[in-house]
């Protein structure tokens, strides 16, 4: 067995897939679903941002805290919890309140988890086969949300539909299974090593700690996800756009099989690609990400110019997403322990999860207000715009030796 395929590695690989199978399960199909309760894309942008920013904070409060204490397992495992159930609350919407709070408490769980666990497997290998962990837990944390969508378009198949919504009530009601073995998994697989308390500087200090070259490299990424829309408005533009010919039901499941394209690409990629940054500069890599994703939403917008598309078309463009997803896990895994050192790991990677959820927030939110009030051309093309001068900031930052 390779010397950085650890114990820990083997462990949150096999969190990450369940977890993701279970929320991946759900929201391969709520854009079908949320049409049927009428709930229009603005409010889904707000809604998958503002659950993104509620997360933001708790990125980086987790991330410092579990610093300054020194150990980070069990505020993981309370994470895992909180996401592998807040989305079962989706049964219970008929608006759009419910699918907010279920966000919410999904995402409160990815807030206080999702920066720790980068950091524990950081921490978990040696820095020169540090992309091949990370890359190897995306693919596997990628082979969940392959699974998810399938049984989720599985379900939707061979429900009963005496109702509309019931198939998609059940759905998220289901999501429990794997959602509950997450944080059961994490707990019983993964070891910590207990490090000593950090220094004891308040979050100010914290954040004014932190090395140039890695503010930076926050600076590029901000830049980026500002158009770094939720791929859920992709899946739901894909919806759209196939609607005409193929009606609302069968037009979700189409969308909901593109999705599990995206996510195959992004599970074969992000090996790959994690072994090449350990043979070269990681941010060119990350740079050629961040251009697949402005292709793909440019993409999306000249689609709409035309009012349709077929699903051949339509897998070209998520084919693309997922390469894109790939490079944008895996190297936003890797690059921050490269930029940074070994001191306060928590609060450098929660640092950047916070400045995700932020561009998250404005991403998903502008691109789904311009596609409600302007069109959806203009709200794919800003993101395109954005999130191509963010990948060519990335490549202004230079990237030390990693330590």
């Amino acid at each position: 067995m390779p010397r950085w395929l650890n114990r820990n590695v083997w462990g949150m690989t096999v969190t990450s897939m369940l977890s993701d199978m279970c929320y991946e399960m759900v929201l391969a199909v709520l854009p079908g679903f949320l049409p049927i309760i009428h709930v229009a894309a603005a409010a889904l942008g707000w809604i998958e941002g503002a659950s993104d920013a509620f997360s933001a904070f708790l990125k980086f409060f987790s991330g410092w805290y579990s610093d300054r204490i020194g150990r980070r397992k069990e505020m993981i495992v309370l994470g895992y919890l909180f996401t592998g159930t807040g989305l079962s609350l989706f049964a219970f919407a008929y608006s759009w309140i419910p699918i907010l709070l279920g966000r919410i408490v999904s995402w409160f769980g990815k807030g206080i988890r999702g920066s720790l666990r980068d950091a524990m497997l950081s921490e978990s290998v040696a820095p020169e086969v540090r992309g091949k962990a990370f890359g190897f837990h995306r693919a596997g944390d990628t082979v969940g949300a392959i699974l998810g969508p399938l049984a989720g378009v599985a379900l939707l198949a061979a429900l009963p539909a005496t109702m509309p919504d019931l198939p998609f009530r059940a759905i998220f009601r289901l999501s429990l299974i794997p959602g509950l073995c997450a944080p059961i998994a994490f707990a019983l697989l993964v070891k910590e090593v207990r490090r000593g308390t950090s220094e004891k500087k308040n979050m100010r200090a914290s954040l004014a700690g932190l090395p140039p070259a890695f503010r930076r490299f926050l600076a590029a990424v901000a830049i980026f996800g500002s158009g770094d829309y939720s791929p859920t408005l992709l899946t739901m533009a894909a919806a759209t756009l196939l609607r005409p010919a193929n009606g609302a039901l069968r037009a979700a499941e189409i969308a909901a099989l593109l999705y599990v394209v995206r996510n195959i690409v992004y599970a074969g990629a992000s090996f790959p690609i994690g072994a090449l940054g350990d043979r070269m500069p990681k941010i060119p890599l990350l740079s050629g990400g961040y251009f697949c994703a402005a292709l793909a939403a440019g993409s999306t917008a000249f689609l709409f110019t035309r009012g349709t598309a077929t699903p051949q078309v339509l897998a070209a463009v998520f084919v693309i997403a997922g390469i894109f997803a790939a490079a944008q896990d895996t190297m936003e895994g890797a690059i921050p322990a490269d930029l940074s050192g070994v001191a306060g790991r928590g609060t450098v990677y929660g640092t950047l999860g916070a400045v995700n959820g932020a561009g998250d927030l404005i991403a998903s939110g502008l691109t789904g207000t311009l596609w409600t009030l302007v069109s959806p051309v203009a709200a794919f093309g800003t993101a395109a715009a954005l999130m191509a001068v963010g990948a060519g900031a990335t490549l202004l930052v230079r990237s030390p030796a990693a330590k």
